[in-house]
């Protein structure tokens, strides 16, 4: 199979359901940021990390391909590859899982720190800017919620494995100050 096709040169690109649309359409707007995240946590996932840590980040990486999938299906009556709460609902139970280990926040702080804890801050900023995409799909498009919801909760979890990786690393949170 050829990598190149040669059926996107004219701007179109192709969904699921046989379907062609441009390829600055919201939609694909959107599984592009998503994309690009899960290429960023390619790059975090280069360090050395401890297996609880790669192991979680490796399940975001598969689920995010099903995020994209999500995405690019505008079949809503299509019912597989899709976000659903169960993958929500487990992002919840990690960050609580690894808040246990953290201080409390006390006040806002900058990322940074350990290597791979900053690389983990910039793929969660992609996140939120894959969340606003979405978003921006969702006024124009019905879309799974789900995916919303998601990517949401996934930023919150790789704000929280920042700052873990930071701690099992004798990293201090850096307080933002004025």
């Amino acid at each position: 199979m050829k990598i190149y096709t040669k059926t996107g040169d004219d701007g179109n690109t192709g969904l699921q359901g046989n379907l062609r649309i441009s390829k600055s359409h919201p939609r694909i707007i959107a599984y592009g940021v998503v994309d690009e995240a899960n290429a960023a946590l390619g790059i975090v996932l280069t360090n050395s990390l401890d297996a609880d840590v790669v192991a979680i980040l490796t399940e975001i990486q598969n689920e995010l391909f099903i995020v994209g999938a999500d995405l690019s299906n505008p079949n809503l009556n299509d019912v597989k590859n899709r976000v659903s709460l169960y993958m929500i609902e487990k992002l919840e139970q990690y960050i609580d899982k690894f808040e246990s280990e953290l201080p409390p926040l006390t006040n806002f702080i900058l990322p940074g720190g350990a290597i791979p804890a900053a690389q983990i801050q910039f793929v969660r900023t992609i996140v939120r800017r894959a969340e606003t995409q979405t978003v921006q799909l969702s006024e124009k498009d019905e879309i799974n919620a789900n995916c919303v919801k998601y990517l949401n909760r996934l930023s919150d979890l790789l704000f929280v494995i920042g700052r873990l990786i930071n701690k099992r690393t004798n990293h201090k949170d850096i307080p933002w100050t004025i």
